[in-house]
């Protein structure tokens, strides 16, 4: 699985993307966030507001408690607005 962070999300963790698969028991959206907020604390600042950060799977827009089984790319990013 890929992992693709965008705006604040990428500058406050540091990275653009990362390879790889979470845990088994990570299954939800809100539960990778709440893994990956575990793993440092660049994570932990990049997602101390889960609230407001908006999730797609697979170049499609998901809830927090989407499943991510089989997924190939999750993409994090902050609210956006048109222009």
């Amino acid at each position: 699985m890929k992992v693709k962070y965008f705006a604040w999300v990428r500058e406050r963790g540091g990275l653009a993307e990362e390879a790889g698969e979470p845990p088994a028991d990570i299954r939800t959206v809100n539960d990778l966030i709440g893994w990956l907020s575990s793993r440092g604390e660049t994570y932990a600042y990049a997602f101390e507001k889960p609230a407001v950060i908006r999730a797609a799977i697979d170049h499609a827009h998901v809830k927090p408690d989407a499943a991510i089984s089989g997924a190939r790319e999750i993409a994090f990013f902050p609210p956006m607005t048109g222009g």
